[in-house]
């Protein structure tokens, strides 16, 4: 595998972007170059500049301006984009410029759970409301349409009738900190 440069995206915690960089940081191979949030107030920002990475803040306006995005991705030779916990949608120009290079992390088993306004929270608290025996992860690639893109892996956990939203949301979790750097690694080993 050729030296891969990533940028991980985040809107909120960043508890997924410091395992990425962590996983990732003795690497030969896989670098973190950059964290980019649309909120100035990510803690994802602060966990990145902690482990000496850089961050970049790009609100709405700046994330759909390819004038400004593409410049910012190409000053720290991004190859490779993962969204762990980034709320907008991703612009056409940026999965074009990056086909099947941008993948996310859903906490919930697509493609049930999924879509508009179903992240976080409102995504455990569905899963709850429907009553589930299991609930998992997603990873999958990033098109145009909100986490309809092809299912790389997903890791499933058992539920029972007396957890809380909150058991939920600790057993999902739980899958991401376990699997999702491993399956980044996947990819990049099979694309790159």
């Amino acid at each position: 595998m050729k030296q891969v440069n990533i940028a991980i995206f985040v809107s909120g915690s960043g508890t997924n972007c410091e395992n990425l960089i962590r996983y990732f940081e003795h690497s030969e191979t896989v670098h973190c170059v950059l964290v980019v949030s649309n909120k100035a107030d990510a803690y994802g920002l602060v966990r990145a500049e902690k482990l000496g990475i850089p961050t970049a803040v790009t609100p709405k306006a700046q994330l759909n301006d390819e004038s400004v995005m593409l410049p910012l991705l190409r000053q720290y030779s991004v190859d490779f984009i993962v969204l762990a916990g980034f709320l907008p949608l991703i612009p056409d120009f940026l999965i074009r410029s990056f086909p099947r290079r941008i993948v996310n992390i859903h906490p919930a088993l697509l493609p049930k759970y999924g879509g508009k306004g179903m992240w976080g929270h409102h995504v455990h608290e569905a899963v709850k409301a429907a009553g589930e025996c299991e609930t998992g992860m997603t990873v999958h690639y990033v098109t145009p349409v909100c986490d309809a893109g092809e299912i790389i892996a997903q890791y499933r956990c058992a539920l029972s009738p007396n957890d809380t939203v909150e058991d939920i949301a600790a057993k999902e979790h739980q899958l991401e900190m376990e699997y999702f750097p491993q399956v980044v690694e996947k990819v990049l080993r099979e694309q790159f």
